[in-house]
């Protein structure tokens, strides 16, 4: 491409083109993919051909209003209050940084708006940010009713593929994928948060050509904590154009004359290897989105939540810390149930000081006891939840969300703060620097219980009309600014987010946090299909993964301890099993398992992956190869039935690897087998799985 026909932006691998269309009206998408993928036709031209549609519906449009784009989807309606629903922009300038930023400005001078469209590539990922900044620059308010932050168009043959992630609490993380030849598919979240329906996370591939392999595949992931959504739509002249964006709690927001609306940033990345290349993608994406924390080693924790419940006092708390710290253990995290009126889930959240009647030592004396046993100490907070029987709601009952004249509803028999507010912003903030001043805590796991239902901020003035007050952003915006804080004031403290499992996971989230909790549900198979999930948006060294002794509760199978310890061992490992009824053989293969986990975790954080199969195949696994290939780590686990022995002859069951040198010899670590790349390709690693041997790591030094 020539610079008057467009422009360019590279990534490592890729190139994303961009062009005018509509006589200079709309930017459109020329081509995307490997480098060179420009020079040629555009695989999203068409032949302007248009019945009953106009021009605009038909184009690959990156982002377009409502009024130019009547019929088939827009990415904006605005208009002032009262007023039409559209907007008639021109084109009027273009400002690009080289082959790696781009904004381009489109104006409306009848609404008074100005619509720039961002574009940044990351360094060392082949992933474009986009995002749009909208100014009011009339004298009077706009209404937004949408406000996407980017359109993505995907070049298909045969309609689409959609890879997506769904469920529910305690069975996050769900892979699944449906073809949409026609037609629309949408998912989202008005939960306040990314939510455990769905996931802000999509892959899209011609339903044509096979799922893994040298398929073309794209994907994208909006940063944003707080309502979304995401609508793909299979239109007319056969292209697939996928949309993402905020929601608003109140259907619209306002925009004063002047003001700048910046949406959340859409992350767009291409593989040519499949959802298993595209998933390496995301992986050294969150890697630089985590930056030089990446160089702190991720801990053996153990969190004593389902040992104790609430039940939590000095004396069983270090019985169990001793216990841990036996076993290997680095770090000891306390959850629910340490602070006063924290007897259930009925009272306490607010007040947040320990529970002297069961630290009666004093806090401080029992947290240097943890310390003693050569562990770091941390605590668990929830704090955007509010119980009605606390002092804080005493105290501030119009600092929680309600609508006046309407009854509250309690969920986990608790209500949730307006984090929105700045006075409530700062109280979360001066009680976090209270606890990490007065105790030497270096771990801090932040939970969130419950979404917000009845959303309202009561006693604001009449005139500030729901719209203005913009509640989900405001939250969002607080949340971000004590994670901020956390960071900035209190550096050494490793953050954990948790949203009853995980509901709020999500690259705003991943970039201020250290580690994320996937799912409450810890039982092994149910875990296996989590992860399996997690880790196809996610990186490794943000999944935390407990060993436990909970039964299955979709798949009830039972599992080893061993399996479960390979489970958790897939990314950040923890235990929280109650340990003290564990037997001296369980703890001396618990002791066994965590030391092996310390030997290759570094490669598990850092290394590249390739997911094995899946957990409906009878093996799975996963394979992480160090930076620069001389080791490798293989997990894998038993999913289906046995061999058939000892009645009938059977063979090993054999994962085949990725990404080796054929002509290299890998060695096991363990067991001094040798196998060429080749074999290891081709034939596979094998494993003779039986009753009591159903999950394994292995570690291969190249030769």
């Amino acid at each position: 491409m020539n610079p008057h026909d467009g422009w360019l932006l590279r990534t490592d691998t890729t190139t994303y083109a961009v062009t005018l269309g509509g006589d200079g009206r709309w930017a459109e998408l020329v081509a995307w993919g490997p480098h060179g993928v420009e020079v040629g036709p555009s695989p999203m031209d068409w032949s302007r051909r248009t019945h009953f549609l106009t021009p605009a519906d038909a184009a690959p449009a990156e982002y377009i209003p409502y009024g130019l784009r009547p019929f088939t989807g827009a990415d904006l309606i605005a208009q002032h209050p009262g007023g039409e629903r559209g907007s008639w922009w021109r084109f009027t300038g273009a400002t690009p940084d080289g082959d790696r930023a781009l904004r381009l400005d489109f104006t409306d001078d009848v609404l008074g708006l100005r619509t720039t469209l961002c574009y940044e590539t990351v360094p060392g990922t082949d992933v474009v940010l986009r995002w749009t900044e909208l100014t009011c620059t009339g004298e009077s308010e706009l209404r937004l009713e949408r406000f996407d932050s980017a359109a993505v168009n995907v070049p298909v043959q045969g309609g689409a593929r959609l890879t997506y992630l769904a469920g529910q609490w305690s069975q996050e993380f769900q892979l699944h994928d449906l073809e949409l030849d026609r037609g629309r598919f949408e998912m989202e979240s008005t939960q306040g948060s990314a939510g455990h329906a769905y996931h802000p996370w999509l892959a899209i591939q011609d339903a044509a050509t096979p799922a893994e392999g040298p398929t073309p595949t794209y994907g994208l992931a909006l940063e944003w904590s707080g309502n979304w959504r995401i609508t793909a739509d299979a239109e007319p002249g056969g292209s697939v154009r996928i949309r993402a964006g905020r929601v608003p709690h109140e259907g619209a927001v306002r925009l004063a004359p002047g003001a700048t609306l910046t949406t959340p940033r859409l992350a767009c990345a291409f593989s040519p290897d499949g959802l298993d290349g595209l998933a390496r993608v995301w992986h050294r994406y969150e890697r630089r989105l985590t930056g030089g924390r990446m160089d702190r080693t991720r801990k053996v924790l153990y969190n004593s939540w389902e040992a104790t419940g609430f039940d939590v006092d000095a004396d069983g708390q270090l019985e169990l810390a001793k216990t841990a710290a036996e076993l290997g253990a680095e770090l000891f995290v306390v959850d629910d149930g340490w602070f006063t009126g924290r007897h259930d889930d009925t009272g306490g959240l607010g007040d947040w000081e320990p529970d002297p009647a069961e630290f009666p030592g004093g806090f401080d004396h029992f947290v240097d006891q943890v310390r003693a046993l050569g562990m770091d100490f941390g605590l668990w907070v929830e704090p955007e939840g509010i119980s009605p029987r606390s002092r804080l709601y005493a105290a501030h009952p119009e600092w929680v969300y309600r609508i006046d004249g309407r009854p509250a509803t309690l969920v986990r028999n608790q209500l949730l703060l307006d984090l929105g507010r700045e006075d409530v912003q700062d109280f979360v903030i001066g009680t976090l620097d209270r606890l990490l001043g007065s105790y030497t805590i270096s771990y801090l796991k932040w939970d969130m219980n419950r979404p917000p239902t009845e959303r309202g901020r009561p006693g604001h003035p009449a005139g500030d009309d729901p719209e203005r007050l913009d509640l989900d952003a405001a939250h969002v915006a607080g949340y971000l600014r004590v994670l901020d804080h956390l960071r900035s004031a209190h550096p050494h403290v490793t953050v954990e987010g948790c949203a009853g499992g995980g509901a709020r996971i999500e690259h705003a989230t991943l970039a201020r946090t250290d580690v994320v909790w996937p799912s409450d549900n810890t039982a092994p198979m149910d875990r296996l299909r989590i992860q399996y999930g997690y880790l196809h948006a996610h990186a490794p060294h943000t999944m935390s993964s407990w060993v436990t002794d909970a039964p299955g509760v979709f798949d009830p199978r039972p599992r080893s301890l061993a399996f479960r310890f390979v489970n958790s061992l897939a990314g950040v490992l923890g235990i929280g099993a109650d340990i003290r009824e564990w037997t001296q053989e369980q703890r001396a293969e618990a002791a066994e398992w965590i030391a092996r986990y310390k030997g290759i975790r570094d490669i598990v954080h850092r290394g590249e992956v390739h997911l094995l199969g899946s957990p409906a195949d009878p093996t799975c696994g996963v394979q992480y190869e160090e930076p620069g290939g001389q080791r490798l780590v293989v997990i894998a686990w038993n999913t289906g039935l046995l061999d058939g022995a000892p009645l009938v002859p059977g063979r090993a069951a054999r994962l085949r690897l990725r990404g080796l040198e054929p002509g290299a010899v890998y060695t096991d670590e363990d067991s001094g087998s040798r196998y060429s790349g080749a074999h290891l390709l081709h034939s596979g690693l094998p494993f003779a799985w039986t009753a009591a041997h159903d999950a394994e790591l292995v570690v291969l030094a190249r030769q």
